[in-house]
């Protein structure tokens, strides 16, 4: 199933969408819900965050690739990292497909965007083994994660660099029937191709941080856990546009514009 939330005739809805349309909902897919009579074509409505999330989850250096030319940057011998760690995002840096990825004027040349999965939980979680891990994940939609690298090479956190208001695509929708086994991560840049790889080659999977972290803390229905991307961008700059398309749920499109000068 492929859940979308939208806006058409004003008003905001969460919707299925079949084909080309979209069938109007009634209710949430974490709660119940049932169809309605009421329908859209899906090119005439306003795609909306798929969801704001309880808890922003992120995965850091989860790829090998990523790792590797992370560390050469830097001038240091990679390390591949012993146990799977997690980290935080803000909610008010996510923005919702076809929506603009603001430049902020004082930010440097060095933005960069990566294409990621993101695993929406759909159900409460704790003490997950292995074999149970995988029952709280609802499904699956893609993130754009824009970093200001200036600003993270020069902060302790990355309270700026990552967190700037619009720094954080997600959409377009939640696919629930995704398979990890066959999808790749296709990144483009204005139409050509920029990054391409397996999406499920991580050094630890969904299963893994899904066990560790429900050791410490609760899982709640909405949160999203992003997991990493491989490879890396080039500098972006206003009027670019980048696409991030995973196979098996869609395309997240954001076009990246300057910040307007105050008068």
């Amino acid at each position: 199933m492929r859940w979308l939330k939208f806006t058409a005739d004003r008003t905001t809805s969460w919707g299925l969408i079949e084909g080309d349309r979209v069938i109007t909902i009634d209710g949430d897919p974490f709660g119940e819900w049932h169809r309605t009579s009421r329908t859209h074509l899906l090119g005439d409505v306003k795609i909306e965050l798929p969801l704001v999330p309880r808890t922003f989850y992120c995965v850091g250096l989860n790829y090998v690739k990523h790792l590797k030319e992370a560390a050469d940057k830097r001038g240091e011998v990679p390390e591949i990292p012993s146990r799977p760690e997690i980290g935080y995002r803000a909610q008010n840096a996510l923005i919702a497909h076809d929506e603009e990825v603001i430049i902020p004027t004082i930010a440097s040349e060095k933005i960069h965007y990566e294409g990621e999965l993101v695993v929406v939980i759909g159900k409460k979680a704790k003490h997950l083994d292995r074999q149970e891990a995988m029952s709280c994940v609802f499904g699956y939609t893609i993130g754009n994660d824009v970093s200001e690298r200036t600003w993270q090479k020069a902060d302790r956190g990355l309270w700026r660099a990552k967190n700037t208001d619009t720094f954080k695509p997600m959409g377009p929708w939640i696919e629930t029937s995704a398979d990890l086994g066959t999808m790749e991560t296709v990144v483009r840049l204005n139409g050509k191709e920029s990054n391409r790889f397996r999406t499920n080659d991580m050094i630890f999977g969904i299963t893994d941080y899904i066990v560790e972290m429900s050791r410490y803390f609760t899982l709640w229905p909405g949160d999203v856990i992003w997991m990493g991307t491989d490879g890396s961008s080039p500098d972006i700059k206003a009027g670019d546009t980048v696409e991030i398309e995973i196979t098996g749920i869609g395309t997240l499109r954001n076009k990246f514009v300057a910040e307007a000068v105050p008068a």
